[in-house]
């Protein structure tokens, strides 16, 4: 992948001052290791009428297998042919803007002591990119770019030109010009926005991440029309930091108004005032039910089944206890974002080794969910449609039986308790159902009888007098004579799960939905 930035000059005021500006010298060709290859700085033109500096990044694949752990990109689980099949070598994308901010650092700070005048003022510029993945199209790629100052040329690049009738891809060609605009200015709109227009980062995405963003859109980024997308797509829709940084930006936009510094706006309560003390969050309390059953079965082995972005396996990986955890969840985006939290390709061998994140659907049978000591479902069975619970009884219950399953589920009748829960609604929108104390254990009495459990049901969260507990909790325990029956079949089944053969309640082959 690559990128070239040139300007035009005169006799009086050279193009090559360019090489000044950038800290590199135009004769050489110079390179520069980072933590993924080898950059390469090299000037296809340099004389005084135009002077165009080529920034090249040769990707190496082994190195960022090495550091994903064989997790394919940004360390997504299931996904090993990324390793071998993917765009990185070739299109810009945040491994670009990272070897950009190393290799250019000064010029993006405007540091130049050999030509101060000529880092403090606008240059005629002209930046292409060939192959940029636009997520977006070339329509977002000029809302992101215009406001800044900049004639934008962003031609959609063909899938394949010897066949037209396939159309376009989602990478584009693009060229940026502009008279009005310092050199380090335009960096620092590439360092961003390259990686937002990608919409992913080859690495973990950190609180410094807030940091970095606010130093590189110092000046532009607080009046931007898109400074939402700007900041959700560079913090990898990391919500809490994206939060964090509305909030620093919108301080920034106030002082700008006022003409005042930021600490000047931000001074209504004082460093020292005493915090209120915070209750618990609902999740928090129910993380901690759900593992305090877990210790009391004595579980070893456990099913996160839903796990959506990876809270309770984070929790339970916590307690050496649970030596393997096993995250399944239907939609390969949370597995992917519960794989960045996790910092699975951060993360060292031996904790490695205890946590599979593994994509698959709850209406299915699946053979790789056997021989476990405890299965768990939180917050899950309400995002079903009711007509589809008993094919998740059957794949859980009938199937996979763990010897321990821990169901969680909101209680309806403390929704009066909500103060911002206008009546008769659900808590989320993807709620299907909510079901009272009643209907809940009901349900419960009755899977248990069919499959051979007991059940005990337990309160999470303040128990009300009248209206019960925010979250209700069923815990199954597989009867001792069924569980020596069973023993036998399960022994040897245990293990890293590896390939699916999922089957419906009908005993039908299928495929994960």
């Amino acid at each position: 992948m690559f990128l070239t930035i040139g300007t035009t000059g005169t006799a009086e005021r050279p193009a090559t001052d360019l090489g000044f500006l950038l800290h590199k010298h135009p004769d050489k060709a110079q390179a520069f290791s980072t933590s993924y290859g080898t950059a390469h700085v090299l000037y296809p033109e340099a004389d005084a009428g135009r002077c165009t500096a080529a920034l090249l990044l040769e990707v190496d694949p082994v190195a960022l297998v090495r550091r994903g752990k064989g997790k394919g990109r940004g360390g997504a689980p299931d996904a090993a042919l990324a390793q071998y099949v993917n765009d990185r070598p070739y299109a810009a994308s945040s491994l670009l803007a990272v070897a950009l901010s190393g290799v250019f650092s000064s010029a993006m700070r405007g540091v130049c002591a050999t030509r101060p005048e000529r880092a403090a003022e606008p240059l005629p510029l002209r930046v292409e990119v060939p192959a940029l993945p636009a997520r977006g199209g070339p329509a977002l790629v000029r809302r992101l770019f215009e406001p800044l100052g900049w004639t934008v040329s962003a031609e959609p690049v063909a899938l394949d030109t010897e066949f037209p009738e396939w159309g376009d891809s989602r990478y584009v060609h693009l060229v940026l010009e502009s008279e009005a605009l310092r050199l380090s200015e335009a960096l620092r709109h590439l360092y961003v926005l390259l990686p937002v227009l990608d919409d992913a980062k080859h690495y973990w995405v950190a609180a410094d991440e807030v940091d970095k963003l606010l130093r590189a859109g110092e000046g532009w980024l607080p009046g931007h029309p898109e400074q939402k997308l700007i900041t959700t797509r560079f913090l990898s829709r990391r919500w809490s930091l994206t939060r964090q940084a509305m909030e620093r930006l919108e301080l920034v936009r106030l002082a700008e108004s006022d003409d005042a510094a930021v600490e000047e706006i931000d001074n209504a309560v004082a460093a020292e005032t005493e915090e209120e003390e915070k209750p618990t969050p609902l999740a928090v309390q129910r993380r901690e039910a759900i593992t305090t059953v877990l210790r009391q079965t004595g579980a070893a082995r456990v099913l996160d089944l839903g796990c959506g972005q990876g809270e309770l396996v984070r929790e339970l990986l916590r307690d050496a206890r649970f030596t393997e955890i096993v995250g399944v969840d239907v939609s390969m985006r949370a597995l992917t974002i519960a794989s960045r939290r996790l910092k699975l390709n951060r993360m060292g061998e031996r904790q490695a080794e205890r946590v599979t994140l593994l994509q698959g659907s709850l209406a299915y049978t699946d053979s790789r969910l056997k021989g476990y000591d405890a299965a768990v479902l939180s917050e899950v069975i309400e995002h079903l449609d009711l007509p589809r619970l008993p094919a998740l009884e059957y794949a859980v219950f009938g199937a996979a039986r763990p010897r321990t399953v821990v169901v969680t589920t909101p209680n309806v009748e403390y929704n009066v308790r909500w103060e911002s829960l206008p009546a008769g609604h659900v808590r989320h929108g993807d709620h299907r159902f909510e079901w009272t104390r009643e209907e809940f254990r009901a349900w419960a009495r009755a899977v248990a009888e069919r499959h051979g459990y007991g059940v005990e049901f337990r309160p999470v969260g303040p128990d009300d007098p009248e209206v019960g507990p925010p979250t209700q909790m069923a815990v199954f325990e597989l009867s001792t004579a069924l569980t020596k029956n069973d023993k036998a079949s399960r022994t040897g089944k245990a293990g890293k799960a590896g390939k699916a053969g999922e089957t419906d309640a009908t005993g039908k082959e299928a495929k994960a939905a």
